[in-house]
């Protein structure tokens, strides 16, 4: 353990956690065959430059509205829009997932995130500006659908969940250099070049994904399947709905925070670069999520979920209460920890309840929590905003986070015991599709 030693002692103690996270990565690397050594490169760098393009608007989209429109429920309508358009696109872009090929939807993705920066230099009126943030949402409901549904394709399941939080890390990285980046630009040349570095980077990822090769197997066994039906119906089962209500509360309270911690931060009178709260976020993110997808193909996905999801409500508190710079960067790193988790572990836990062929429906369907979250927390929280504080946002945020982890407590199962044996890594998870994943964790 890296607690309670000396400082010093703490770093080599991470060092050495990361030397042995990459060592076992490399080795599973290197059993790959080399055409999907390739493709997992060239998805993670198109990956990295995705997130990167995305989250440079993080610490300034949220003020560049406002600038706008003051009114604190209009500015939580606009972000809000994003969700709408995330939400209202991924039934179209599951289905085109899971029986027409995972590149396609990942080019449509990159594209999105490459043209909707351009559409925010083009309006400053509000209706104008919720179509384009409407757009912009479309670029996370196909890319991060067809990159986990690639990953998925090309890893082998014994190593489904090491593979999945290795090449998640795009999302950390791209979260920690893009909102530096953006931020720094802005503050230097303004909002218009930001955007225009933004749409650029989106750009170059565009002519990555156009190298991206899906396997040939899962290309065929795709091409075979029937016609897709009754897609929101597939949300009534409890394998997917339980991790669907989950996600909701989780993106109500993400959905504030990428809303409106710069006003809080603004409102608290607290001097830091908002930049800074989210890149802390992102190094929390990385490292943890070097080891947590090998520990769960060990110990199962349970476990963890139920700690990230205690991860979110703690930063949630932080930011219910914070007064100083330190506060929020403390609060940056919780909450970085729990996505880190969280995300990759949901993508685990689907995969491990889905054949092949309804991955991209599956994955989606459990993801409309998380967009319906975001969608309502713009509109509902800037209300409350506007009545009381910005304060009282992050309050009702940490009730809603710690809702989610007692919904995962008692219903991840068919029973109350079933669900608290896997909440708490004390037992198998009853939906898994392959039996070899049913198993009880190992002690």
């Amino acid at each position: 353990m890296c607690i309670a030693v000396p400082r010093a002692e703490r770093f080599g103690c991470i060092s050495a956690l990361n030397r042995d996270a990459l060592s076992s990565f490399l080795k599973v690397f290197t059993t790959l065959d080399p055409t999907i050594q390739k493709n997992l490169l060239a998805l993670f760098a198109a990956g990295l430059l995705f997130w990167t393009s995305l989250a440079s608007l993080l610490p300034v989209l949220p003020l560049y509205i406002a600038e706008v429109s003051r009114d604190a429920q209009i500015l939580g309508l606009v972000m809000g829009c994003f969700a709408i358009g995330l939400l209202a696109s991924r039934p179209f872009f599951a289905k085109l997932a899971d029986f027409r090929g995972r590149k396609v939807v990942l080019m449509m993705g990159m594209a999105a995130v490459a043209i909707a920066p351009l559409g925010y230099i083009l309006t400053d009126s509000i209706p104008l500006l919720m179509l384009v943030r409407a757009f912009h949402g479309l670029s996370i409901a196909a890319f991060a659908l067809g990159y986990s549904a690639l990953v998925v394709d090309l890893s082998p399941p014994q190593n489904r969940g090491e593979l999945i939080g290795y090449m998640s890390l795009v999302n950390p990285l791209g979260m920690g250099i893009g909102p530096a980046l953006g931020g720094f630009l802005q503050e230097a040349f303004g909002y218009h070049l930001m955007f225009w570095v933004s749409a650029l980077i989106g750009f170059v990822g565009l002519l990555l994904t156009w190298r991206v090769q899906e396997p040939q197997q899962a290309a065929i066994a795709l091409e075979q399947q029937p016609a897709p039906k009754h897609f929101w119906r597939m949300l009534l089962k409890p394998h997917i709905r339980i991790p669907a209500l989950v996600l909701l509360m989780i993106g109500l309270s993400f959905g504030a925070l990428s809303t409106f911690v710069p006003l809080l931060v603004r409102e608290a009178g607290v001097t830091l670069n908002v930049g800074l709260f989210y890149s802390a976020a992102a190094i929390a993110s990385f490292t943890i999520r070097l080891v947590v997808g090998r520990a769960s193909d060990r110990f199962g996905r349970g476990p963890f979920i139920s700690i990230s999801l205690l991860f979110y409500t703690a930063a949630m508190v932080l930011l219910w209460r914070a007064t100083s710079a330190a506060t929020f960067l403390v609060a940056g790193v919780l909450e970085g920890a729990g996505a880190g988790v969280l995300i990759p572990m949901m993508a685990a836990l689907m995969a491990d309840r889905s054949q092949a062929n309804e991955r991209g429906r599956t994955f989606s369907l459990c993801m409309v929590g998380f967009d319906l979250g975001i969608a309502f927390a713009g509109p509902v929280l800037g209300a409350v905003a506007t009545q009381t504080s910005y304060r009282a946002v992050f309050g009702i945020s940490a009730g809603l986070s710690l809702l989610g982890f007692l919904f995962f407590l008692m219903l991840s199962g068919k029973t109350l015991q079933q669900s608290l044996r896997f909440a708490l890594g004390q037992g198998r998870d009853v939906y898994a599709v392959d039996r070899s994943l049913r198993r009880s964790p190992v002690p």
